[in-house]
């Protein structure tokens, strides 16, 4: 049995799919396998101190998820809510929290022949949270290690929110 768990798991990891969602003009794709659960967007409960791309914490079936603005933490201006915003729960390995976006798109196979490596930009622009570049028929896609969007520090600090 763990044969064709293993084999299945195995299978899995192969299909390469990302959920798609945008920012502005941007699209990005996240694992499929982090994805925890897409919902519509909540009423957020603000946290003092908190640096100003975390919008707070949502009370998701009992636990306390922290929220992040997504557009803010990538140094986008902040807009206006609309009825596509919507939160994407991510699973951090040790914690969940939820981004905002302005709108999710699809769940898309990008094989890695379809991935490119992240350009460097120099040294002064951290891109390690860019996994490559993803190019369809129709767009470019950054795949983002969510893992890796915020800094140790900024875990640090968002993890105390959920205390």
């Amino acid at each position: 049995m763990s044969t064709d768990q293993s084999t299945v798991s195995s299978e899995i990891m192969k299909l390469n799919k990302y959920l798609t969602f945008a920012l502005g003009d941007e699209d990005y794709g996240l694992e499929i396998l982090t994805v925890r659960e897409i919902m519509g967007l909540l009423e957020i409960t603000s946290v003092p101190r908190m640096p100003e791309f975390v919008k707070g914490v949502i009370n998701l079936r009992g636990k306390v998820i922290p929220v992040i603005d997504l557009r803010l933490k990538f140094g986008l201006d902040e807009i206006e809510a609309t009825k596509e915003t919507c939160i994407i729960v991510v699973d951090l390995t040790d914690m969940l929290m939820g981004i905002i976006v302005d709108r999710v798109s699809e769940v898309m196979d990008i094989n890695d022949d379809m991935i490119e490596e992240t350009p460097q930009f120099g040294v002064s622009v951290n891109t390690e949270f860019i996994k490559g570049i993803g190019k369809t028929k129709e767009k470019v896609i950054m795949i983002l290690d969510i893992r890796k969007v915020l800094t140790g520090e900024e875990l640090k600090t968002i993890a105390t929110t959920g205390d």
